[in-house]
């Protein structure tokens, strides 16, 4: 079992400079964890990029919640704040996209490919929302995708580890697998052992809940990332 890349997602530069100063490798920057994650505004990814330095942060570039299905317009959208996020020398950009048959939509992936340039393509977890996620895993190697994001299509990665291995094994060297989705700091070196080359979380807790909230306001509190948890995650992965 080798040392595995911790990454941490992350929704501001407070989370940034907390996650990397507790020993994580990189980072996945969005908002609206909440909703499984939303793409930050431009101050966000400025602000996150100047604390820790562009190569770390990888942006999510989700336009919406509500599945992964895009039409023309949220295609565009998506591969404008793409080349937005590599302009400002980001290491990365997390995207997904699948057709509505459950495949995925490699003419939008291969147009986001293209406008991420030299950055790192990661797809994330709408492989778990599909029914045909081996065909999609073949997609990615077929396209090039740089790295995969999964939980293995199980709620908490643990549950699908089974998958995750299958994943690592025919991924060999051409994909990078990260396991996420509900992942501890105790999984950790069972994912390992799985062959994963990454795992991810957010380590997040409320923080807040003492400010008015109310009507409008949405719920009580905030996430924060919470170093300790990152401090957990890294030694597991060290061990």
């Amino acid at each position: 079992m080798t040392a595995a890349i911790v990454e941490i997602a992350v929704q501001d530069a407070a989370g940034a400079r907390a996650a990397i100063g507790a020993g994580a490798d990189r980072l996945e920057l969005c908002q609206a964890l909440a909703v499984g994650g939303l793409t930050p505004s431009i101050g966000s990814i400025e602000a996150a990029c100047d604390a820790v330095g562009a190569e770390r942060v990888n942006v999510l570039v989700r336009p919406r919640g509500g599945g992964f299905v895009y039409d023309p317009d949220e295609v565009a959208v998506v591969a404008a704040d793409i080349r937005a996020c590599v302009a400002r020398g980001v290491g990365g950009v997390v995207v997904g996209a699948l057709d509505e048959d459950g495949r995925a939509d490699r003419e939008a992936l291969r147009r986001w490919k293209d406008c991420a340039g030299p950055a790192a393509l990661v797809f994330h977890r709408a492989i778990d929302a599909s029914p045909r996620s081996a065909e999609v895993f073949e997609a990615l190697l077929v396209e090039g995708v740089d790295r995969l994001l999964t939980s293995g299509g199980a709620a908490r990665s643990i549950q699908g580890i089974d998958r995750l291995a299958a994943y690592a094994r025919l991924a060999g060297s051409a994909l990078e697998v990260t396991a996420g989705g509900g992942v501890a700091p105790a999984d950790i070196p069972h994912l390992l052992h799985a062959g994963v080359d990454a795992v991810h979380l957010s380590a997040r807790r409320r923080a807040g809940l003492g400010a008015p909230a109310g009507p409008g306001g949405g719920a009580d509190g905030h996430d924060v990332t919470d170093p300790g948890i990152v401090l957990e995650a890294v030694a597991a992965a060290r061990r």
